[in-house]
């Protein structure tokens, strides 16, 4: 009922088609994408690639017409439609008119069958959607259709261009220099980089362009905290420090059923108020430190906090080993190391923080939010001791004679100067914000 009104039978739409569709690509859309978005969503995605041959006549197309094509009601025409969006399918746009929208549906060529089994996203949500025998009954089978091409002799792109001028020697571009900034994953990895530099893992054989997508892509499905995807980065390291894809995609799914108990992933709708908390723009300044926490490494904060200047590498081992004893998100963790720096003259105390990550690891924290407000409620509960303690105990009054000098000295003595914390948070407004509720040692 929710999804009711959300297009209106009366608004037209017309349909564009990216590219050209693979051969078979109907055999992809109903054995390898229908059991991810169902058989509405490949209803409504057969049914306007169809459309396209009808848009010459001077008929208007309304959604009223898909209705009656797919002998289905509009708000499921609407979900059909947003599951084609979400798996990449279709592309929506509108246009406001005096009196309705018109949309223009822009169709996204699904995968043919080999390159579907490439995605690794994709392949993981469809062996967890049929289980393992069809998957790989359906692998083999779109395996065996692909003729034996041979190996791959092509020239590389630095093989028969270049791109600079010939007396520049020595520069030299790498395999992964030709994959375009387009598709790489958006994930901030420094943090992997520093885990496996203390480890003396060689950074460039694991970090390569290929397994942070892959990195990034499970760790988005499973999402899995930054320390438990360092867990599965190890775990799938050969001796040679190669990483196993498959060993990699194991373990992160091992992770995944203990975290959440459950044996399998699936695909679930998401409503519309959830996917808008991606574009959610906090207003408060207090909004706009959680949404911070949340996102940023802990790193970046300890650069955040130092002015852009370099964490230690000290500090960071500290707070890993912190983080993966206590099994610590990384937005807990963050709101964590604020709370201790304010705590401690800006200086980060390990055993300190241990004591706290320990009693935050038993209270189940896993949001930024949630970190802060049990540390503003510890800090209720301090103070109200603290002042049923100054209640219950009184100072007796002095009864000794005090001298009229030392009572003029005591007015012209000079008044204590805010100490340099302080001043440095003038500065910090990012730092002030949690002192509000981060005063007091628990």
């Amino acid at each position: 009922m929710r999804d009711i009104g959300k297009i209106l039978p009366i608004e037209g739409y017309r349909v564009l088609l990216k590219g050209s569709l693979p051969a078979d690509y109907t055999k992809s859309l109903t054995h390898l994408y229908q059991p991810l978005v169902g058989i509405q969503a490949v209803s409504l995605y057969q049914t306007l690639i169809n459309e396209r041959d009808f848009q010459e006549d001077s008929t208007a197309r309304t959604h009223h017409t898909l209705m009656n094509y797919m002998n289905a009601p509009l708000d499921e025409i609407y979900r059909a439609r947003r599951k084609l969006e979400g798996i990449g399918l279709l592309k929506t746009y509108q246009q406001d008119s005096s009196e309705h929208h018109w949309y223009t549906y822009e169709m996204q060529p699904p995968f043919a069958p080999d390159e579907f089994f490439v995605d690794d996203m994709l392949t993981q949500l469809l062996y967890h959607h049929i289980g393992e025998a069809k998957f790989t009954m359906l692998q083999e089978h779109f395996r065996s259709q692909s003729p034996e091409k041979g190996t791959n002799i092509t020239a590389s792109f630095n093989e028969v261009f270049q791109t600079f001028q010939p007396h520049a020697e020595g520069l030299n571009l790498t395999n992964d220099s030709q994959t375009t900034e387009e598709n790489m994953p958006s994930i901030d990895f420094s943090w992997m980089e520093q885990m496996l530099q203390s480890r003396m893992i060689p950074v460039k054989k694991v970090m390569t362009t290929t397994n942070k997508r892959l990195i990034s892509q499970m760790m988005t499905l499973y999402d899995l905290a930054e320390f438990e995807v360092e867990k599965a980065v190890l775990w799938a390291l050969t001796e040679e420090n190669s990483l196993v894809p498959k060993e990699f995609k194991e373990a992160c799914h091992d992770l995944f059923q203990n975290k959440h108990q459950q044996a399998t992933i699936r695909l679930t709708g998401k409503t519309e108020d959830e996917a808008a908390e991606t574009d959610y723009k906090p207003t408060t300044k207090e909004e706009q430190l959680i949404l911070k926490l949340e996102k940023i490494s802990p790193k970046q904060l300890l650069e955040d906090l130092s002015s852009g200047g370099q964490a230690s590498g000290q500090d960071l081992k500290m707070i890993r080993e912190v983080m993966t004893t206590q099994g610590l998100p990384s937005p807990v963790m963050n709101v964590l190391i604020h709370y201790v720096l304010l705590q401690s003259d800006m200086k980060l105390s390990k055993a300190y923080m241990e004591t706290i990550a320990s009693h935050w690891s038993r209270s189940n924290l896993k949001t930024a939010r949630e970190a802060m407000a049990f540390a503003k409620n510890q800090k209720s509960q301090y103070q109200q001791r603290q002042n049923n303690k100054s209640k219950n105990y009184r100072k007796p009054a002095s009864k000794e004679v005090v001298p009229d000098w030392f009572k003029e000295r005591k007015k012209k003595k000079p008044a204590v100067q805010q100490n340099s914390a302080d001043a440095e948070q003038a500065n910090e407004e990012f730092a002030a914000l949690l002192r509000e509720f981060s005063n007091g040692k628990q």
